[in-house]
């Protein structure tokens, strides 16, 4: 559905950050399925670990709350005057370790949206097995705000 030179038009982050390959399904205000393509050249393997290579959970963490992102720019009025950014993480599970060659496909649901927060549920999952879920709040910042003189 948007493959990443549109989720680039909505998220801030950039390479070696951007953790999302693609939207494979996405309905505003309720839920995403997005795609991450683990390789062998990451950066971050580098140094995690240089001998057995696993993709950080930190970063499995970031690549959920990346698509839970995409999803509210999707369901948020005037989004493009917004800032999504993680705020909290609640009952974080790692269940299994993701390696290069690995496909994770990203899952999130929206559980709540206020003015200035929202709450997601979100998991990672390769080959059919959770590797990560839990639940990611995010503060939602108004720009114009944030920039007006003060």
């Amino acid at each position: 559905m948007l493959k990443v030179e549109e989720i680039l038009r909505f998220l801030p982050h950039r390479y070696p950050f951007l953790l999302v390959d693609r939207v494979i399904a996405l309905e505003p205000g309720k839920s995403i399925v997005a795609i991450k393509n683990v390789t062998a050249n990451e950066s971050f393997f580098e140094g995690h670990f240089p001998e057995v290579k696993i993709m950080p959970g930190v970063l499995i963490v970031e690549a959920v709350a990346q698509a839970g992102g995409i999803l509210l720019y999707h369901s948020l009025p005037d989004a493009a005057k917004k800032l999504v950014v993680l705020s909290k993480l609640k009952n974080i599970k790692f269940r299994k370790i993701v390696v290069p060659g690995d496909q994770m496909r990203l899952e999130a649901e929206i559980v709540k949206v206020r003015a200035r927060f929202a709450v997601i549920r979100g998991r990672a999952i390769v080959d059919k097995e959770i590797v990560v879920e839990g639940e990611i709040s995010a503060a939602i910042i108004d720009l114009e705000e944030a920039n007006a003189p003060k």
